[in-house]
This record gives C-alpha cells, structure tokens and sequence, in this order.
C-alpha cells in the first residue's frame, strides 16, 4: 500500500475526479477525508468507501469561506493529528465568450477555483511545516498550457494553480514539503454527460491516443506524486491528456 496510515483530504471528493481519487488513495491504505459543498454527493462518496472497508469521512465545505476551509483542517487534525496530503480538486466552471462573460461568471470561477486553492493550500500549509512533511497537489488544466476559446476565468484560474504550485514547491520544499500540479486533458466526468457525442467525437480526435481520459486515468496520476514513489518531485506539472499537449 502506498498511502498507507497517511491522511489524505479530497475537495470535491463527492464525484468525478475528486470521488476517484478518493476510492483509490483509500484502496492505497490512506486515511480519507472527502470534503465537499454537496453534502448528497459527498456523503455518499464516503459511505461507499467505508463499506469497502477502508477509513473515510466526509466533512462540508465551502473551499472560498476561510471559517469553513480553517474548520475543515481544525476537525482532520482533531480525529487524525496530522495532514498527509491535499489534493485541491474543487473546481467549477461558467464559460462564456470574453465580451459576453458577466462579471458575476468571473468571480464565481475565480472565487472557487482561484481563492479556495489558496485557502486549503495555506491551511495545509501551516500544518505540514510543523510536521516538517508533507504534499500538495493542485487540480490544473491542459487548456491552461495551450488555451480554449470560451473559458478565459477557468483558464486563468487553472493558470494560476499552476503558478501557485510552482511558488510552493520553492516556498515549502525547504520544510520537506513537496508540491505539484496534474494537468488533466478530454476526461469523461459527469460534466461530460451532457455533451454532444459529435463532440465528444472530436475531442478524441484531437487526443492521439484516440480516446478520452477517465477520472481513474487522473486519481493514478495523483496516488504517483502523493507517494514516496515521488518524493524527489516538486514543482511540476504533470499531463494526463493522452498526448494532447506535447
């Protein structure tokens, strides 16, 4: 078991990536702390594990309300004593063209996907520096690297997570504190669901491997850097887009 006796927190982790992932570092041995605004989703999530036999608990949060995100660590550290890893999976989107985009669209996707990595990255930080341990891994983009008409604030949020994890990899690494970035490319999620299959037809063109990601393709690329396997990785990112990006 590669996670095993760590305690790893999941934002998101009710579905998609984020439940994924969760499922597999619990698989790894992992203590597993699903946390999320979607209370339905992330309790089932957790239950789910839980009946696999594995650790995990579930607890609410808002990642772009400091109270909660401090909250949410307080209660890990209070049952667990420690935190291990922080996947900043939570993340939202509301694409528009850059003169229709409202500014209400802006700073929704800029407050969830911008500030609420900051938020659980300086709470996990603070903890893992006492620890003297630790790793940080932010959820980023493929479309951050190469660009995608239609989401200027997903993309520069996901730009920004990428530069925030290369300023911690410098900041923490000192501190025996690594951090790193995934870069998913086409990942069949339940926000693909409702997609046209003619496009969905074209994102697998576009991907020479001929096929789209699944949410486990990501939650392997995470459970790599999350373990020892990894550790003199720090500052990087990496692409889990079947050769979309090269």
């Amino acid at each position: 078991m590669r996670l095993k006796d760590k305690v790893a927190i999941v934002t998101g982790g009710g579905r998609g990536i984020g439940k994924a992932t969760a499922e597999l570092f619990a698989k790894e041995g992992a203590n597993v702390v699903v946390a999320d605004f979607d209370q339905e989703a992330g309790k089932q999530a957790a239950e789910e594990i839980v009946a696999s036999g594995a650790d995990c608990i579930f607890l609410t949060v808002n990642v772009t309300d400091r109270t909660q995100v401090d909250k949410l660590f307080e209660q890990v550290v209070a049952k667990y004593g420690r935190v291990d890893v922080l996947i900043n999976n939570a993340g939202i989107t509301a694409d528009g063209w850059l003169v229709k985009m409202s500014e209400e669209a802006w700073d929704r996707v800029i407050d969830v996907n911008l500030k609420g990595v900051f938020n659980c990255g300086q709470a996990a930080a603070k903890i893992m520096i006492e620890q003297g341990s630790g790793c940080i891994l932010n959820a980023a983009s493929v479309v951050a690297i190469y660009g995608n008409a239609g989401q200027t604030n997903y993309i520069a949020t996901k730009a920004g997570v990428i530069g925030m994890a290369k300023a911690w990899a410098k900041e923490l690494g000192p501190k025996g504190i690594r951090s790193n970035a995934v870069a998913p490319g086409f990942i069949m999620t339940d926000m693909m669901a409702t997609v046209p299959d003619k496009v969905l037809d074209a994102m697998k063109d576009k991907t020479p491997l001929k096929r789209l990601g699944q949410a486990e393709d990501v939650a392997r690329a995470y459970l790599f850097l999350a373990s020892d396997e990894a550790s003199f990785i720090n500052g990087t990112v990496l692409s889990v887009d079947g050769g979309l990006v090269t």
